[in-house]
């Protein structure tokens, strides 16, 4: 098995993580795998060690070093996830409906349904702000974050005099929250070079902020913590999940490269578009090309695990590569037909 380190981040400030949609006024809670190395990368880069990282994680035709799944919430030991699509509602759920609206669930209890073990539907409850599954039976229960918008204003300092106020949608999230990532090693040797390095990046993120409006005091972090092992026992504990070793379960986005033995009239998925802007020096503000990613909670059907790959989106006249990483973090789980 592959090690891992598990990445929890606590943060201080609201964070504004653009949605699908673009629209200034709405957030989003979960911040993709693409978007997660893309501020490593730039972290990187201050500490001096960029070129070495996109020689281990940005050639097309190797394996990369580190995988990243993407960036969820989490509340004091719980650390949710997208649940398996066409897996949830959980069989024998007497309440399908009330079910659909948990759009991320603790990762121990979709381990405990792949392991086959009873649902306690009245242990649980969905919080209708988050759209989070939360323990149920106390009146404080609440949901890891709360989307708001804050009233901002620009000013024209050329004139001083002509003001626009608007409204951005943001993160706030709850006290004993944040948001967990996951960075799985292809190598013993990949961990012990990297995993340090990956440390000092986090924590400069944690200063300097991450996702939009960091200008504006967004996205910073109390403390980063970390902890390494093995991304099944951390995810699940010591039991793991059963896997039929054709059906993978992603914790990332996913671009698909030629390799990758996919069977798309199988399994259960979703294709996000993404889009974004650079953050480098050279080429800040420039729009990246769109590229097409399956989403995390996606299940494929694979005779080998899937493998992903990375694109250069940068655009026309932009003066350097700019990589978009689809490289797949997934895990294997039983899928009807193919246990």
């Amino acid at each position: 098995m592959n090690p891992a380190l598990l990445v929890r981040i606590r943060p201080s400030t609201p964070w504004r993580l653009g949605p699908e949609s673009g629209s200034l006024g709405e957030a989003a809670a979960v911040l993709h795998s693409d978007a997660v190395y893309s501020a490593v990368t730039l972290a990187l880069e201050q500490l001096g060690w960029m070129d070495e990282w996109l020689a281990a994680t940005a050639d097309p035709l190797r394996e990369p070093s580190v995988r990243f799944t993407s960036a969820f919430p989490w509340q004091r030991n719980l650390l949710y996830v997208p649940p398996p699509k066409g897996l949830w509602p959980p069989e024998g759920a007497t309440s399908k409906g009330r079910w659909k609206g948990a759009r991320l669930v603790p990762s121990r209890l979709v381990g405990s349904l792949l392991r086959g073990e009873k649902f306690d539907e009245e242990a649980w409850e969905v919080d209708g702000f988050s759209a989070c599954l939360i323990p149920a039976g106390s009146r404080s229960a609440t949901g890891p974050f709360r989307f708001l918008l804050r009233s901002m204003a620009a000013v024209d300092r050329m004139t001083g005099g002509q003001v626009m106020p608007y409204v951005a949608g943001c993160v706030q999230f709850a006290p004993a929250s944040g948001l967990w990532c996951a960075a799985q090693f292809a190598t013993p040797t990949a961990y012990a070079v990297w995993a340090p390095r990956l440390q000092a990046a986090f924590r400069l993120l944690g200063d300097s902020g991450i996702g939009g409006m960091r200008s504006r005091g967004f996205g910073r972090a109390r403390s980063v913590d970390f902890q390494a092992g093995l991304l099944s026992e951390i995810l699940f504990g010591p039991k793991g999940v059963p896997g039929s070793g054709s059906a993978w379960w992603l914790l990332s986005l996913m671009i698909p490269s030629g390799a990758d033995p996919v069977r798309w009239d199988e399994g259960h998925y979703e294709i996000l578009k993404r889009g974004g802007r650079i953050g480098s020096r050279e080429g800040r503000g420039l729009a990246k090309r769109i590229s097409r990613a399956l989403a995390e909670g996606s299940v494929v059907v694979s005779a080998a695990p899937p493998r992903g790959t990375v694109q250069n989106v940068a655009p026309e006249g932009c003066p350097h590569p700019v990589w978009r990483a689809g490289h797949a973090v997934a895990i294997p789980i039983p899928w009807p037909g193919n246990a």
